[in-house]
């Protein structure tokens, strides 16, 4: 879909076709059962006995980490002092689904101030300024930026049944690996292998990867290089073909983990707070990550975990007494063709969304 993009026509302040106010908030204590939508720094928190907006309206979280979250209130809610309502907009000079969809993509970081607390303010606000386009023009804008977004929703939706399929095609591939299990993943695998001796004469670059490189899906980011010599010590070593498991929570709870593949010169430092499990050769790489990522393998290791508060881990010992029953490698490798494919669709997918965001941003600001 093309998404028009007009230039030119004059500018308003927003401060100028509206009146920002904050409202009384409401305790918890006063939120009732059933009653009129309560509009807080999120969005619904409850509801109450009475309402202050009879139409909709735009509500800008004004304080917290979530300053500058847009959200448009429902007829007949009450908006609390934790959002900035924007009372009094003047429709004939600007339509409230353009405003929204303008603001959402504008942003507020050069009008959130504050750093230990961040905040807006009715003055801070007095900075933004919006096109003045004609009327027919911004239903016109509003109108496809909607139409995009219900695309890039069943875009995400897509790429969530692709992930489910993978769960189902190792399922259909493997049955239950854990009925009778015959082997140890210690058996299979080198857990946390040292820094041989391919490492003695290198001196080049690698890449080096953070917890917060990794996500919770076995994507990782590879846009951090390091000389070797600044990570050869007090660093997590793997190289291409690894598997990385998070070890300390809540990080190894919420899936963190992944193949590594692509690795700069294959090889790669990080983390202290990785287990590192290098394949032997009667397992696949992809298919070990997924074994990693079943819900029996999280489980055990939570009830494993060690250490206290936030400091707890999955300790080795776990990994490499896991139980579990080994198919075929030919079997194991098919498995790892059909992830491929299936990355591949994602990937697909996730440019289209990007392309479009790109398009969306570019057409409003």
């Amino acid at each position: 879909m093309q998404i028009p993009i007009f230039r030119g026509g004059g500018c308003v302040k927003l401060i100028d076709v509206c009146k920002p106010k904050q409202w009384k908030t409401i305790s918890t204590n006063e939120l009732v059962k059933d009653g009129y939508p309560v509009f807080g720094a999120n969005g619904i928190i409850g509801y109450f006995s009475d309402y202050n907006h009879e139409k909709p309206t735009l509500c800008i979280t004004c304080r917290g980490a979530t300053c500058g979250t847009v959200n448009k209130s429902l007829p007949y809610s009450y908006v609390t002092g934790n959002s900035m309502a924007l009372d009094d907009l003047d429709e004939s000079v600007i339509m409230i689904d353009f405003l929204y969809y303008f603001l959402q993509y504008r942003g507020f970081n050069d009008v959130i101030t504050g750093s230990a607390q961040p905040q807006i303010t009715r003055q801070s606000l007095s900075k933004i300024i919006i096109p003045d386009f004609d009327i027919t023009i911004q239903k016109e804008i509003a109108q496809t930026i909607y139409d995009l977004e219900h695309l890039i929703l069943i875009r995400n939706k897509q790429i969530e049944k692709l992930a489910d399929l993978v769960k189902s095609r190792f399922n259909e591939m493997f049955g239950d690996i854990f009925e009778n299990p015959q082997s140890k993943l210690e058996d299979h695998t080198e857990l946390n292998p040292n820094k041989r001796e391919e490492l003695l004469n290198f001196n080049g670059d690698v890449s080096f990867i953070p917890m917060a490189n990794v996500s919770e899906n076995g994507k990782i980011n590879l846009s951090i290089n390091r000389n070797i010599d600044d990570v050869r010590k007090g660093f997590t070593f793997f190289k291409d073909n690894d598997v990385i498991v998070a070890k300390i929570t809540p990080c190894f709870e919420n899936g963190k983990g992944a193949p590594l593949f692509g690795l700069l010169n294959g090889i790669g430092f990080g983390s202290t707070e990785f287990h590192v499990l290098r394949p032997k050769n009667t397992v696949n790489t992809v298919w070990l990550y997924h074994v990693t990522m079943l819900s029996e393998f999280r489980r055990e290791g939570e009830r494993k975990m060690t250490g206290s508060g936030g400091q707890r881990r999955i300790p080795k010992d776990f990994i490499s007494n896991f139980k579990l029953n080994i198919p075929p490698l030919s079997l194991q490798n098919e498995f790892a063709e059909f992830v491929a494919q299936v990355d591949k669709s994602q990937f697909a997918c996730g440019i289209v969304i990007k392309l479009w965001r790109n398009s969306l941003k570019s057409s409003i600001i």
